[in-house]
């Protein structure tokens, strides 16, 4: 791990989690520190994914996730193609603008999961041939799952950075803390 996750005080689960899913948030986020639109747009492999994409992506996926929680639908999720707009930034967008959402749907995120009565409360999930019928998870789940949805596309942009330029996540650690 290359950053501290805070302790949260004794007995604060909700804080413990929502820390970690910062945790994940902060090396997704740090991983274009100091590259262009176009060095954050560009893809160094044969995977279609670029850090900048990753950002949207992630972004959108957890703002999904809240409104499921929720209950309420998606505004982001309009399109057909909505999933995979959520790979590219398009040409309106840029990297401050979508880390600027990021900060509003995370900032949601918190004010919810701190909320919500318990974290054993539950929410349906949608119909999808993935997802069990008539399926519910808990909120403490949600926490759960963006935690690992976070964490393995922050692992997917150490891998395209350190393809662009050689830096890693003690490297980018380093640059966002002078």
């Amino acid at each position: 791990m290359v950053t501290h996750v805070p302790s949260e005080a004794h007995g604060d689960e909700r804080g413990a989690l929502l820390n970690f899913i910062e945790a994940q948030r902060g090396a997704l986020r740090r991983s274009v520190t100091g590259l262009t639109e176009e060095q954050a747009a560009s893809r160094p492999s044969a995977s279609a994914l670029s850090l900048s994409g990753l950002l949207k992506h992630v972004a959108e996926t957890e703002l999904s996730w809240l409104r499921m929680a929720q209950q309420q639908p998606n505004e982001r999720m309009n399109t057909e193609n909505a999933y995979a707009d959520s790979f590219r930034l398009k040409e309106s967008e840029t990297i401050p603008a979508v880390l600027d959402f990021w900060d509003g749907v995370a900032k949601q995120t918190e004010e919810y999961v701190r909320a919500v009565p318990s974290l054993d409360d539950t929410f349906p999930l949608p119909e999808a041939p993935w997802y069990p019928k008539d399926a519910r998870v808990s909120v403490r789940w949600l926490c759960m799952h963006l935690v690992e949805e976070i964490a393995r596309h922050a692992g997917h942009a150490d891998i395209i950075r350190e393809s662009l330029d050689g830096k890693n996540a003690f490297d980018l650690l380093a640059m966002a803390h002078g």
